[in-house]
């Protein structure tokens, strides 16, 4: 969890873990790909609670959430609560990724290109340099 963050409440878990179980197809279909490390062998987790928001995806070692837009994102007010969230989570060091549901659709392996491109620039370097 990233520093500042606050821990979820008994709520916030129940909520994550219910939509865990109501995956839209979209969501469903990333998964499948994302899941057991299939992607660049980074864990990513499904609907994280990071309070106060849950994340669709996240990878805990990258700091790294995607997120699924569906037709419901695109609205003027929609759009705004979208960048508000984005902004207060790279406020706490989580690079946010979004995609829509016609992009995961229509363009699955650029989506899982450009998740991996942005894992490997976020990852640690395998070998530091020591401190000086």
């Amino acid at each position: 969890m990233p520093k500042g963050t606050q821990r979820p409440t008994a709520e916030q878990r129940e909520f994550a873990q219910r939509l865990r179980h109501e995956l839209t197809d979209c969501e469903r279909l990333l998964w499948q790909r994302l899941r057991n490390r299939q992607l660049g062998g980074f864990k990513f987790r499904r609907q994280y609670p990071l309070p106060p928001y849950v994340l669709d995806f996240y990878c805990a070692e990258l700091r790294l959430a995607v997120e699924l837009d569906g037709g419901q994102h695109f609205s003027d007010e929609a759009l705004c609560k979208d960048a508000e969230r984005s902004r207060y989570l790279e406020g706490y060091g989580v690079r946010v990724l979004r995609f829509s549901n016609r992009e995961v659709l229509a363009q699955m392996p650029e989506v899982l290109a450009e998740i991996l491109r942005q894992a490997e620039i976020a990852a640690p370097h395998p070998n530091p340099l020591p401190g000086g």
